[in-house]
Formats: C-alpha cells, sequence, structure tokens
C-alpha cells in the first residue's frame, strides 16, 4: 500500500515571515526523517533561497519563457538535507496574473505524477496571502493542499490577510476546497501580542498552532543564506521550529473557520488600539489587556 502524501499550504501576507517559517518547516520535517518538497508560489521566488545557501533557482515560468515544453524534472533543485525546491514563479513584471505560475506548475506536476515518483512524504506550498487573485487561491480551491496554515503577526495588516483567508476557505469549502489547520502566530514578543492573537482565533473559532517569538538567530542564520535549523540546530529558536513541524506533522483535523465581517473586524481591532494606547499611558494595567 502507497504511503499518504501530505499536502499543505502555508499563507500569510508579505513581509511576514511566512517563508522564513514555511523553509524552517521544511527543514525540521526533513531533519526528522521526511522526504519534503517545498513549492514556492511567490512571484518574487525567494521561499526556498535560504534551504540552498542564498541561491535562487529558475522559475517554471522562467523556464517556460526559454522552452517551449518542459520536464518537472528540469525545475526541481535539491536543497538542504535533500529538500526538494521549486518556484513557481511570476510573469514579466507588468504582464499578466501574478497566480499563473501556481496553476501551470501544478498541473505539470500532476501530468508527469512527480510527487508519486519521488515517494514524497510532504509537498509544502508556501503561499502569498494578501493578493486577491485565482492563482494563489488554487491549492484552497482545488484542495491540492489538505490542511492550510496561516502566518500571522499582531499587526493589523496581518490579521486582516489572515481573515481574507478564512473567507476564501469558508467560500470553497463546500465545494471540497481546503480547510483551515490553524494560525501560525510569528514575532510574538510581548504579552499583549499573544493577547490579540488569542483573542482574533477565538473570534473566528480557529486555534493557534504555535508561538513562534521574533529571533536574532533567524536574522543571523539568514545572512548566511541558511534556516534556523540548519545554521543553528541546537538554538531555542530551532527547537520552536521542530515543535511547530511536530504539530504540523501530527495534525489531522481541520476546519471551517468563522471570519469576521469587514465591519467586526475594524471595531475588534479599534477595541485593542483603545486598550494599548491606555496602557501605554499607564491608564489600563498589563493584566487588565484582553480582559475588557
Amino acid at each position: 500500500m502507497a504511503k499518504k502524501l501530505k499536502q499543505i499550504a502555508i499563507y500569510g501576507k508579505g513581509g511576514i515571515g511566512k517563508s522564513t517559517t514555511t523553509s524552517n518547516i521544511s527543514a525540521a520535517l526533513s531533519v526528522a526523517g521526511y522526504k519534503v518538497m517545498q513549492f514556492g508560489c511567490d512571484p518574487k521566488s525567494d521561499s526556498t533561497n535560504t534551504l540552498r545557501g542564498g541561491d535562487y533557482i529558475p522559475t517554471v515560468l522562467d523556464t517556460l519563457r526559454e522552452k517551449t515544453k518542459i520536464r518537472a524534472h528540469d525545475v526541481i533543485f535539491q536543497g538542504f538535507n535533500g529538500i526538494y525546491c521549486v518556484e513557481a514563479g511570476g510573469p514579466a513584471p507588468g504582464v499578466g496574473c501574478a497566480g499563473r505560475g501556481i496553476i501551470t506548475a501544478v498541473e505539470l506536476f500532476k501530468q508527469q505524477k512527480i510527487f508519486e515518483e519521488l515517494d514524497l512524504d510532504y509537498v509544502i506550498y508556501d503561499v502569498l496571502g494578501d493578493v486577491v487573485c485565482g492563482g494563489f487561491a488554487v491549492p484552497v480551491r482545488e484542495g491540492i493542499a489538505e490542511h492550510v496554515f496561516t502566518v500571522s503577526s499582531a499587526d493589523f495588516m496581518a490579521v486582516y490577510a489572515a481573515n481574507n483567508l478564512f473567507k476564501g476557505i469558508h467560500k470553497y469549502s463546500k465545494a471540497g476546497g481546503a480547510l483551515l489547520g490553524g494560525v501560525i502566530a510569528n514575532s510574538i514578543n510581548a504579552p499583549y501580542h499573544k493577547d490579540i492573537i488569542d483573542d482574533f482565533v477565538a473570534k473566528t473559532q480557529t486555534q493557534v498552532v504555535e508561538y513562534v517569538p521574533r529571533s536574532v538567530t533567524v536574522t543571523q542564520s539568514e545572512l548566511q543564506g541558511k534556516t534556523t535549523i540548519e545554521a543553528a540546530p541546537n538554538s531555542q529558536q530551532a527547537k520552536v521550529y521542530k515543535e511547530l513541524a511536530r504539530k504540523i506533522d501530527e495534525h489531522e483535523v481541520s476546519k471551517v473557520p468563522a471570519p469576521l465581517e469587514v465591519g467586526e473586524l475594524r471595531e475588534w481591532a479599534a477595541k485593542w488600539g483603545k486598550q494599548l494606547v491606555e496602557l501605554e499611558n499607564g491608564v489600563l494595567p498589563p493584566q487588565a489587556v484582553g480582559n475588557l
């Protein structure tokens, strides 16, 4: 009996640390003994570079522009610990749909049965989460990913992007779309960061998978072109990523979230804004934050 391939998608707004998180999850799963492919779905094509010593790889769309027909193996490159790296790529600047690379790449890999050939345990899609585009919705809409996770900090625009993703998952869930595994809370370095994320997931009927602090270890590792798992395997930050990878590995049941309407989200954010101003001005004691 063939083993079951687990496909997951990790979304998040640009600059939130989504690719950093995804690459460290891939690295941690690989170190744990799994065969992993990381599938970069951002037009910037920088998802996998810390898995390859800082090197960028040719994208599926760039390769197709040079050749009319390609083999999937032409766009698969191995990185840290044998992880298979793919970048879908995007169109030439100012031309076409930014999500077309995902659609093209997924079709190519399906036709050539690459996942089966490589005998993979995991395919992890790293997807830009703040652009409303049919291409970026493919892993959710088509049910390609079995589980979806979103990376979010406590900043409003990150939460806003996560809530938009929840709307997409909710919309496509009735037609066999992928469901939500939970929120990966990133850059959590103050108690109120955790309080904000905890309140948001409670309001949207989901869960936090892991709290990931901001760490200089990540910066040091990425300046070397490496993940934290590779550059600082015994660091506290590496332990956090390994625990996150373990939780994703053990995750079985994803659900339909309950996204907030725009007005509800703004009202929720305004409440938090007021509390944080009062906290800064000493009007509100720290232990009262989130309890009003």
